[in-house]
């Protein structure tokens, strides 16, 4: 694997990371995150360094085997872009439905 692709996995699982240590601390409740706009920045912003990564990995191999690694890229835009309209629930979901395999993915190439 490319020292830099491993790198951006490297940062990616590292915001992972961090998501779950917010996790721990603020609650696993949807309703902590939606009243707390400090979890929900950190969220946000470790979301942003995922998208960014991704976007550099595929300019250096696009066929890279992950899930959605356009949409990560375009989550990322959207969290930047389109702050404005961002709602709290379309985050959470992809805390809760998308990262923890995106962890996995991750975490398989890593160690290949």
């Amino acid at each position: 694997m490319d020292e830099k692709v491993a790198k951006y996995i490297s940062d990616m699982l590292q915001a992972i990371s961090e998501i779950e240590l917010a996790l721990d601390r603020f609650g696993k409740q949807y309703d902590n995150f939606e009243s707390d706009v400090v979890f929900r920045k950190f969220v946000e912003r470790n979301i942003e360094i995922m998208g960014e990564a991704m976007n550099r990995i595929l300019k250096i191999d696009s066929s890279i085997n992950i899930t959605s690694a356009r949409k990560i890229v375009d989550t990322r835009n959207y969290v930047i872009h389109a702050y404005d309209s961002l709602k709290p629930d379309i985050l959470w979901a992809i805390v809760v439905n998308h990262i923890p395999r995106l962890k996995n993915e991750l975490s398989v190439l890593l160690n290949q």
